[in-house]
């Protein structure tokens, strides 16, 4: 029979410390298919084969095995916040969340809300929204956590419950780098085992057949979007090095006051043929298999205290966590371009409580039973810490802060005139 509240109830609180689960994938495209892991930024000048993916050694069955990065722990977090955000807009689960609703000034962000937040309740985008005219954290709602504790988390369980399942630092709030701080209890990783990096090919032939010879690219003045001419007397014209009025070629970013020159060449402008090139540096990867692994803390849950119903509430957490592993399960893993992960036959997802004598016990859960064990956990929360907002409905409803939204547009602004961002 499927996990219930009662007996997730006595799991969390009797001598189960975790409850795991461990998965066998390979590429969709079957075994000895090329995989592309997540990059990360290296010097241009590092061509070392899988320079820019995370590579590291790591024991298994007694061995030093070459093991590669697929998905991180912060990546899976998200991954599962978003299946959750999923279940609570189609009001089948409640949930207290915070939303800011950016369509007036960014229609392309839309909503951002507490479950898809980098920092989640404590991040800088509620912080700088107003609820009621006032900024957030000034708010009855937005304060109330301030104080918040693993000693005391009544607070932050009652409008973001999933900060204590997968951690929080409210190192921006009003008390900075003292601010409420929660370790996460749900960790899920990927990673390749006996990776071997690859080789990535890129070429363009031009159909029209237009060559670089052919002119000299500028930015056109006063165009709006941005363009290019090759007439010398439409550029834009900008201060590069220690010289001013220089015409910008196309290409060219501004950095502070000044420019950085571009190339000019037609290519810069997605023209003309790209001669074939390879990257060693970020040219996929070939694995044995990967290890999707999901470790569930209750010994993390059993440190979190509250004012009323402390039993109920880590219940809750803990059919929380579960929800959302399973939720994301559910919607497979297809994580970026050229990485689609299927379960090999015969060793999907499976779940275990561990008690602390190392002793396990099979944890018969589905989507669906993992959402009724959740509705069935919130049901028997008392008053005290009930959540307050029917599914699908906000705990409370923002909108950006003038000088956010000014932000927003001068960031947009920036993009497109082609400026060096700075971002990192």
């Amino acid at each position: 029979m499927p996990l219930n509240a009662d007996q997730l109830k006595e799991l969390v609180a009797g001598d189960a410390v975790a409850i795991r689960g461990t998965a066998t994938l390979e590429p969709a495209g079957g075994p000895g298919d090329k995989i592309f892991p997540p990059t990360h930024a290296v010097d241009e000048k590092n061509k070392k084969p899988g320079a820019k993916y995370a590579f590291e050694n790591r024991r298994i069955d007694g061995q030093d095995t070459t093991c590669v990065l697929i998905d991180s722990v912060q990546s899976q977090a998200n991954r599962m916040e978003e299946a959750l955000q999923a279940l609570w807009a189609d009001r089948r689960i409640v949930l207290p969340v915070v939303s800011v609703d950016f369509s007036s000034v960014a229609p392309e962000v839309g909503r951002v809300t507490s479950l898809t937040a980098p920092h989640r309740i404590a991040d800088a985008l509620l912080r700088d929204s107003l609820f009621n005219d006032q900024l957030f954290r000034l708010s009855e709602i937005g304060k109330s956590f301030t104080d918040a504790s693993p000693r005391n988390a009544t607070a932050l369980f009652k409008i973001c419950p999933t900060g204590l399942v997968f951690g929080l630092w409210d190192s921006t709030g009003p008390r900075g780098g003292l601010g409420a701080k929660f370790q996460r209890a749900l960790v899920s990783e990927i990673i390749g085992i006996n990776a071997v990096p690859g080789n990535r090919t890129e070429s363009r032939i031009d159909p029209a057949q237009l060559v670089n010879a052919a002119a000299v690219l500028y930015r056109k003045t006063n165009e709006a979007p941005l363009t290019w001419t090759f007439n010398e007397a439409e550029a834009e014209r900008g201060k590069v090095g220690n010289e001013d009025n220089v015409r910008l070629k196309w290409g060219a970013r501004r950095e502070g006051d000044k420019w950085k020159q571009g190339e000019g060449k037609l290519t810069t402008a997605n023209h003309s043929n790209v001669p074939p090139t390879i990257d060693s540096s970020g040219g996929g990867v070939t694995i044995d298999e990967a290890r999707h692994t999901v470790v569930l803390s209750l010994a993390s849950l059993q440190r979190l205290g509250f004012t009323t119903g402390a039993e109920e509430a880590r219940t809750v957490l803990a059919a929380l966590g579960l929800l959302a592993v399973l939720a994301a399960e559910s919607r497979g893993h297809d994580l970026r371009s050229r990485c689609l992960l299927i379960p090999r036959k015969g060793f999907a997802l499976k779940l275990e409580a561990v008690a602390r004598n190392g002793s396990t016990t099979p944890v018969d859960l589905d989507l669906a039973g993992a959402i009724a064990l959740y509705n069935e956990a919130i049901g028997k929360l008392p008053d005290g810490i009930k959540f307050d907002r029917p599914a699908g409905e906000a705990l409370a409803e923002l909108r950006p802060s003038p000088k956010l939204a000014d932000l927003l547009r001068k960031s947009r602004e920036l993009v497109a005139t082609g400026a060096d961002v700075g971002d990192g």
